[in-house]
């Protein structure tokens, strides 16, 4: 009878709960402004959480050494402006030089695309397999262009997201630094709203999501950082047009889970391709030796076994979150995954587990 009844007060909590997303879909202007407000402070949100949990170890071992944390949090901020400075006078402008050269140079490069893909199907050994009537390769350079096109109209769309660059520029670093200040402060006030019996489980959650997040952001930049000086060696090696801009796309595109690292390896091929069929090999080559030493050797001594996540559950969850919310939600879907992950996990094993097992 008690089973019968507990399972009555689900079923009318989730009926109840249905209803109530029902009839707020009805009423949704209400809800506008604060669609709004939420889509203004996204992304500020996100580079503060971001950067809060990269700078948060250095700033906690500064104070260990009795420096006072607001103190530690300037001292930071004034490090991070020199850097910013130096990277404008020493990476910048060859950085720019390549990515002007680069869109100046774009039609040409396409000529000499479909230039290279004509020599190609003219090889003996290619028409042998492959009937030029079906040559894969000119369908390749017809996709492309299309390509071409769809990137450039999506960074037009991207420019269009970022028109607010100055709300962002001013608000992100104000909201980092009272993270800094008084991050550790969140999880406690979160927890002390929770009633007296379960604080020290909740507690315990927002520890492991707190040392999960951490774990994971810490954990991908130095990954990415040793991928780029990896990738930008070999291309150097392999004397890569562009290697500078290759590299600094690739590394920002490894952010995107899983399908990152193919999204980079694709300029990286075409342009090694354009320059001789023999570049585009050994630019495979030097992108697949350095993502196995990713993968095999640095990402387990980064990550150990805190990252448990099967490949299969992050390519759905990549697919998920790109349907739900676009690139802003494949970047945050593991994150989120993660969280889900720990409260469900604890739920479970505080208001279920013992009634499962029973029964």
């Amino acid at each position: 009878m008690t089973k019968l009844n507990n399972f009555n007060r689900y079923c009318i909590s989730i009926i109840l709960f249905l209803v109530i997303v029902y009839l707020g879909a009805k009423v949704n202007f209400i809800f506008k402004p604060i669609v709004s407000l939420f889509t203004v402070i996204t992304i500020p949100l996100m580079l503060s959480v971001f950067f809060y949990y990269l700078l948060r170890p250095l700033v906690d071992q500064m104070e260990r050494y009795k420096i006072n944390r607001m103190l530690a949090i300037l001292l930071i901020y004034a490090a991070i402006s020199i850097m910013l400075v130096v990277f404008g006078i020493l990476v910048w402008p060859p950085l720019r030089e390549q990515l002007t050269m680069l869109a100046d140079n774009a039609p040409s490069l396409f000529d000499a695309l479909n230039d290279q893909v004509k020599v190609l199907e003219r090889n003996e050994l290619w028409s042998r397999f492959i009937p030029e009537d079906r040559s894969p390769l000119s369908a390749l350079t017809q996709y492309l262009n299309k390509g071409y096109t769809f990137v450039s109209n999506y960074i037009n769309g991207m420019f269009a997201l970022f028109s607010n660059i100055a709300i962002i520029l001013i608000i992100f670093p104000i909201i980092l630094f009272y993270m800094l200040k008084e991050g550790n402060r969140f999880g406690l006030a979160f927890v002390n709203l929770v009633p007296l019996r379960f604080r020290k489980d909740a507690a315990e959650v927002v520890s492991d999501i707190d040392e999960a997040l951490s774990s994971f952001i810490v954990g991908k930049v130095i990954i990415n950082i040793a991928l780029g000086l990896l990738m930008y060696i070999g291309f150097l090696v392999i004397d890569l047009p562009y290697a500078l801009l290759l590299t600094a796309v690739a590394v920002i595109l490894n952010f995107i889970p899983f399908i990152g690292s193919f999204i980079s390896s694709i300029p990286v091929v075409i342009i090694g391709f354009i320059e001789s069929p023999s570049t585009a090999i050994w630019s495979v080559v030097v992108i697949t030796a350095a993502q196995q030493i990713q993968d095999n050797l640095i990402a387990p001594y980064v990550y150990g076994k805190q990252l448990d996540i099967h490949p299969l559950t992050t390519i759905i969850l990549v697919l998920v979150g790109g349907d739900l919310a676009g690139i802003i939600g494949i970047l945050i879907v593991i994150p989120v995954y993660m969280i889900i992950k720990i409260v469900a996990t604890k739920g479970y094993r505080l208001f279920w587990q013992k009634q499962w097992e029973e029964a």
